[in-house]
């Protein structure tokens, strides 16, 4: 039969087929070395949601080569009559149907070899973004090419070095006898180095110069609590420096005789035998010694003043709005008060060294010149004994008289007249405010009596001339001719009427200037129109008189003056008032000296 040779022959067809086999077993070798570590298939996106390029390259357009049956198989496939047709066909059917199996397990495994490729270039291009790789390598490139430079300088310079060592080369004679001698000097130059470093270094370079730098600090808010803690920590802080000067005050006025009597002794005793340094040195030893004790919890108290424990009220923590603005009120009116102290102490020095007052000034000076010729031509010693000496009776013999004599003390004491003469510079302006008045009364009276008729004395002159800005005094309050300011408020003093009678804004409160006569006290009304707005208060007519504070809630005593009369409910207040203490002195003297002499006229 025509089957039997072919088949102990051999297919070249089913030949080629088995090394189709053999290659499609390979490739599937080389997909399981590139497929996924512990996943599987299912772990991955299905055909239809894999990217674009899994798509287009492994999509279902893919070729397969489908084995082709020879005409002779085909003739023998379609012989029913053959021997071994049906078994063959069988086989071919089986090939066929396992290949294609395989190039569908060859397919799904290009899909994961492409997701795997796409989910790599995803995770390398975050890893990009955020590691900046590109910037690093940039960077890197610099940093060779500098190093590449570094080197070529390093080269130049030893290049120098070099050629510098040939030209300056000794002769071998000369080269090996010396040879010994720079070895020992080149071996011990680096360890004296080394040692001096070890040694001096750190102190070497702390003499190192650096550029300041300018901090700036960081100014609070502004807080109540704040800045009552910060009074109190002042009070604190001050506390032994005052009662340091209290007991020094107390040895002073004998509070305690016999604790004065022995500080005197022993204080007289030491100048005398030129011991007085060693002794005040001795009392600070002495007092650190007690500040120690303390500090570990002894219980020492000494003291020629009794001490009088302050109670101290525990900080509240809820604080009303009106409660936090007193506080603030209270703690700024002691931070004025103590400001004002300072400021006082300060300009007096000042005014004292820059010639304010010649007189006191020139006191001072020569003062100075007769302590610099004694020290140049009397002994130390000899000096110190006197200052020491004159100090010791100064302090607890002279002050104790004067203090105990207040006249005496007025009368002879320089440093204290001194200190009480200089004087502050709002004291200055007042006094430089004063002359210039003083100037322009002066030729304002000089003017009016040139222009006065021949026939009138000075006296009804000046008071039939004397006016405000609107006209004549006398006119204006309906007063005679003789009432005239006096020459403390010749030109007024500015402040506001209070009439609390008045129910109107208009009539309740009144600016104008104020006037002082002899016998009358006159407000004149700031606002243009009738003398209605003006007012006069008889002296005679006033029952009481006092300063006044309008607002309580400000800082200080006020700045008004309150005045009763019996035609008034309630009291008249002349308020934001400047100059209230001058205005008020003025008043209640002008005032007692009209009662006083009321009352002599009356009992004669």
């Amino acid at each position: 039969m025509r089957v039997g040779p072919d088949l102990r022959a051999g297919d070249p067809d089913r030949h080629v087929k088995v090394k189709q086999r053999g290659s499609v077993l390979n490739m599937l070798r080389r997909l399981d070395k590139i497929r996924f570590r512990g996943h599987k298939r299912d772990d991955f996106l299905d055909l239809a949601e894999s990217p674009n390029a899994s798509d287009t390259e492994c999509g279902d357009e893919v070729p397969l080569k489908i084995p082709r049956t020879s005409p002779r198989d085909s003739e023998e496939l379609r012989d029913p009559a053959g021997p071994g047709t049906l078994i063959m066909a069988a086989g071919v059917q089986d090939f066929n149907r396992t290949e294609f199996d395989r190039l569908n397990e060859i397919k799904g495994h290009l899909e994961i070899a492409l997701l795997e490729k796409h989910f790599l270039q995803e995770e390398l291009r975050k890893l990009r973004e955020e590691t900046n790789s590109e910037m690093l390598r940039q960077e890197l490139d610099r940093e060779r090419q500098r190093r590449i430079e570094l080197e070529q300088k390093v080269q130049e310079v030893l290049k120098a070095r070099t050629e510098e060592q040939t030209a300056q080369q000794p002769p071998k004679g000369q080269a090996q006898v010396n040879n010994g001698a720079d070895r020992r000097g080149q071996g011990l130059c680096p360890r004296v180095q080394k040692w001096f470093y070890e040694k001096f270094g750190e102190y070497v370079e702390d003499f190192r110069f650096q550029p300041e730098e300018s901090t700036v600090e960081t100014e609070e808010p502004l807080s109540a609590r704040r800045l009552t803690e910060n009074m109190r920590r002042l009070k604190r802080g001050a506390k032994p420096v005052t009662s340091f000067v209290k007991n020094l005050s107390a040895l002073s006025d004998w509070y305690s005789v016999y604790t004065s009597a022995i500080a005197f002794t022993v204080y007289m005793n030491a100048v005398w035998h030129g011991w007085a340094i060693p002794m005040f040195l001795f009392l600070a030893i002495l007092r650190l010694s007690l500040n120690y004790l303390i500090a570990r919890g002894w219980r020492i108290q000494w003291s020629i003043v009794p001490e009088v424990s302050e109670p101290v009220e525990p900080p509240k923590e809820d604080l009303t709005v009106s409660e936090k603005f007193q506080l603030v009120l209270d703690v700024a009116q002691k931070a004025q008060n103590l400001f004002g102290k300072m400021a006082d102490i300060l300009e007096k020095i000042k005014n004292l060294f820059m010639w304010v007052q010649p007189e006191i000034t020139q006191k001072l000076y020569v003062a100075l010149w007769a302590a610099f010729l004694a020290s140049c031509f009397f002994p130390y010693r000899l000096v110190g004994l006197a200052v020491g000496l004159y100090a010791g009776i100064k302090f607890f013999l002279i002050d104790f008289i004067f203090k105990r004599c207040p006249r005496l003390r007025a009368k002879y004491d320089t440093p204290y007249i001194i200190w009480r003469s200089l004087p502050t510079d709002p004291q200055l302006k007042e006094r430089s405010s004063a002359a210039v008045s003083r100037r322009l009364q002066t030729a304002s009276s000089r003017s009016y009596v040139s222009s006065a008729p021949a026939g009138l004395n000075k006296d009804e002159d000046t008071g039939r001339f004397h006016g405000t800005k609107k006209g004549n005094f006398h006119e204006i309050f309906n007063l005679t001719e003789n009432e005239r300011p006096l020459a403390v408020c010749e030109n007024g003093w500015r402040c506001c009427l209070i009439n609390r009678d008045r129910k109107m804004p208009t009539d309740y409160i009144r600016n104008g200037v104020l006037y002082v006569t002899e016998n009358y006290l006159c407000f004149e009304s700031s606002k243009s129109g009738s003398s209605k707005r003006n007012k006069v208060i008889k002296l005679m007519d006033i029952t009481d008189i006092q300063k006044y504070k309008v607002l309580s809630v400000l800082p200080g005593s006020g700045m008004g003056i309150a005045v009763s009369t019996p035609s008034t409910q309630k009291p008249l207040v002349f308020g934001a008032m400047v100059h209230r203490d001058e205005a008020f002195e003025t008043i209640f003297s002008q005032y007692m000296k009209i009662t006083a002499a009321a009352a002599s006229g009356s009992d004669s």
